[in-house]
């Protein structure tokens, strides 16, 4: 059996060790367009900080390829699939047959339009170990950090940067941060926590054009920068699927398997979209977690096996210069049977979702404590009673269940 894959992340090498464990002779593949061994992509921001370096951010070890018996051809892009062939062309005009094959793609920063972009040299993106590594090599300590966008990758890119540069602004149109996770009202203590921090935060505002030396803002202020990030967004790398024929919405469609529309073809990581099991609907949840998750249970797939159903959630846990939050799950409208309660701690704030007496999501600005209790609950859709939710959403802890429950979640030991 011939099995190619086309990427080198996260749901990629889940992908192949879950093949290996179930053929230990077929031929695995690996078309990678990164000229790097699987590396973990969120370690980027701290290898900025020089909190870690490039070998400590392997997601396997260095004989990992060698020991599971696959090859790796890297620099090699892929740009047609030939479903009716089982055949993936390159850019460089190899084609690779095979029997099964994984897209696990993933996913590119999405750059707007803006006048004035094209012209400026010095300018960054923060989504490979490629970007930060040129970015570290730009930056000095008078430089002066110029960030449109400030989501998850923005704000990353700026605690990595912090503390090395001379300054550093993030704008966003938005009139908040971290907007597709918080609303105002979560997110005006990480903007504090972050002016606090002396990060720049022009909100509600976003460059419309570039000039040497300086960004002109749609409120008509210009700001002076050496060094550009652009961090918008990103978009799933669907277009071999799409072009295939392939069913796509945002992303490529899936089921639980990792199955696409076309045959023998599979899809796993940030380049799909599948079921959220907090709401039922299906959308793009570009997470490591779930990245793992996907390639492993299309890798069972692919060699013949049936994958045990994974329930996937959206979730984002991050640290932001020593203020931590989590997010996961989905907030139910008052239409859909939601309602929501909030509490206050010591270090920060809890506020939770609620569809009926089952948890539906939740936010977690300060104290993340045993917040995978809380996961778990939205992942398990387990119904709550008052009186377990009332001691949850204080204390994250398995005494709030009965004995019967705890036993079950510890496998006896209790």
């Amino acid at each position: 059996m011939r099995y190619l894959i086309i990427g080198n992340g996260v749901a990629a090498v889940s992908c192949a060790e879950a093949i290996r464990e179930r053929d230990a002779d077929g031929e695995i593949t690996l078309l990678s367009e990164e000229m790097h061994p699987a590396y973990c992509r969120p370690l980027i921001s701290y290898l900025l900080e020089r909190k870690t370096d490039r070998e400590k951010m392997l997601y396997r070890p260095a004989d990992f390829y060698e020991k599971l018996r696959c090859r790796v051809e890297y620099g090699v892009r892929a740009v047609k699939i030939e479903p009716a062939a089982h055949t993936v062309t390159a850019g460089d005009g190899s084609v690779h047959p095979y029997d099964r094959l994984c897209v696990a793609t993933g996913s590119s920063p999405f750059v707007p339009p803006i006048e004035g972009l094209a012209g400026v040299r010095a300018r960054y993106g923060f989504l490979t170990l490629d970007d930060a590594l040129a970015l570290d090599e730009a930056a000095l300590a008078g430089s002066r950090v110029l960030i449109v966008g400030a989501g998850l990758i923005g704000l990353k890119c700026a605690e990595g940067l912090h503390g090395r540069v001379k300054s550093i602004t993030v704008c966003d149109l938005s009139d908040r941060v971290l907007s597709s996770i918080l609303d105002i009202q979560d997110a005006k203590p990480v903007e504090e926590h972050l002016c606090a921090q002396g990060i720049e935060l022009l909100l509600g505002d976003s460059a419309v054009s570039f000039s040497p030396g300086y960004a002109v803002m749609k409120s008509g202020i210009r700001v002076p920068f050496d060094l550009l990030v652009t961090a918008v967004g990103v978009r799933p790398n669907a277009a071999l699927v799409r072009e295939a024929g392939g069913e796509c919405g945002r992303g490529i469609t899936v089921d639980e398997a990792g199955r696409t529309s076309l045959p023998d073809v599979f899809a796993a990581g940030d380049c799909t979209e599948s079921r959220d099991t907090s709401d039922g609907k299906q959308k793009v949840m570009a997470l490591m977690p779930n990245a793992c998750i996907q390639g492993r249970a299309a890798g069972i797939a692919m060699a013949g096996g049936e994958p045990v159903p994974s329930p996937l959630i959206p979730m984002n846990s991050l640290g932001l210069l020593g203020l931590h939050i989590m997010t996961a799950g989905s907030r139910p409208s008052a239409e859909e049977g939601g309602s929501e309660e909030s509490v206050r701690t010591g270090s920060g704030l809890r506020r939770f979702f609620l569809r009926g007496n089952r948890l539906a999501g939740f936010v977690l600005i300060g104290d993340v404590t045993r917040a995978g209790i809380y996961t778990d609950l939205i992942r398990t859709g387990r119904e709550l009673t008052e009186e377990e939710f009332a001691f949850l959403k204080k204390n994250p802890e398995l005494r709030a269940f009965d004995v019967k429950t705890r036993r079950n979640r510890l496998g006896g030991v209790v």
